[in-house]
């Protein structure tokens, strides 16, 4: 595997992972975390909810987010002893710039 593949994988893995933690549903604080045992919901996938869904816009910003503390990060990684992490951080974000221009297919590279 090449080294742009793998800024690549790492890239789009990271991103997916934000995209699924975005598509959470927020914990409602008013609902009593312990209760008596007789109040639990009872049988599989009774305390589980629908995942939200994200606007193209939402997906779009999440990706920003991503490039951007990836290029952030890079702008700190000032000694040459990270000098290779902060280039493969500099090409991760290149990916994910490419897809917000609309120029990454997703099939390319990996």
């Amino acid at each position: 595997m090449r080294a742009r593949d793998k800024a690549a994988v790492s890239a789009l893995r990271g991103t997916l992972a934000a995209l699924d933690n975005a598509e959470a549903v927020p914990v409602d604080g008013a609902v009593p975390r312990a209760a008596a045992l007789e109040a639990s919901p009872v049988g599989a996938g009774a305390t589980e909810v629908a995942r939200r869904e994200l606007s193209e816009r939402e997906m779009l910003d999440v990706v920003r987010a991503e490039a951007a503390e990836r290029l952030e990060a890079a702008a700190h990684l000032t000694a040459p002893a990270h000098a290779a992490r902060a280039d493969r951080l500099r090409a991760e974000a290149a990916v994910l710039l490419r897809f917000l221009d609309g120029s990454g297919d997703g099939a390319e590279g990996a």
